[in-house]
């Protein structure tokens, strides 16, 4: 974890998507200074592991560690890049607001994360070098 930073952000870097979406969020962080640090799961799964997240509950969801230790998972983990970054403040913003709340957590743990963690399975399954990286749990 970066000493500098007030959020390390844990993502699949064995999934396509995630990649994608994390390299615009570390351009912005770049851009703006923004205290983010990036830890790819495919490479390096330990200090997440040490938290009791690992395997296929370490990819399913975004995971992140503010700066008090704490541990944020899923929506809360987006809410607090998003927080940092200029681009996406407003998104964090309305989701204070708790209808758009709820439904982005529908959305998320409903379907995207459901979504993501099948294909991130049918990579494995064919045996791509990046799906790999994470031992099953």
């Amino acid at each position: 974890m970066n000493d500098e930073a007030d959020l390390t952000v844990f993502f699949n870097g064995a999934c396509p998507i995630c990649r994608r979406e994390i390299a615009h969020y570390r351009r912005l962080a770049k851009q703006n200074a923004a205290p983010l640090a990036w830890c790819d799961l495919a490479n390096d799964a330990t200090a997440l592991a040490a938290r009791g997240v690992g395997g296929d509950e370490a990819v399913r969801r975004l995971h992140a560690i503010d700066s008090d230790g704490r541990l944020l998972v899923g929506l809360d983990a987006f809410t607090a890049i998003w927080e940092r970054l200029p681009r996406w403040a407003w998104l964090a913003s309305a989701l204070r607001w708790r209808p758009a709340r709820w439904l982005m957590a529908q959305l998320y743990e409903r379907v995207a994360a459901p979504l993501l963690a099948a294909l991130h399975q049918r990579r494995r399954r064919r045996g791509g070098a990046l799906a790999n990286g994470l031992p099953r749990r």
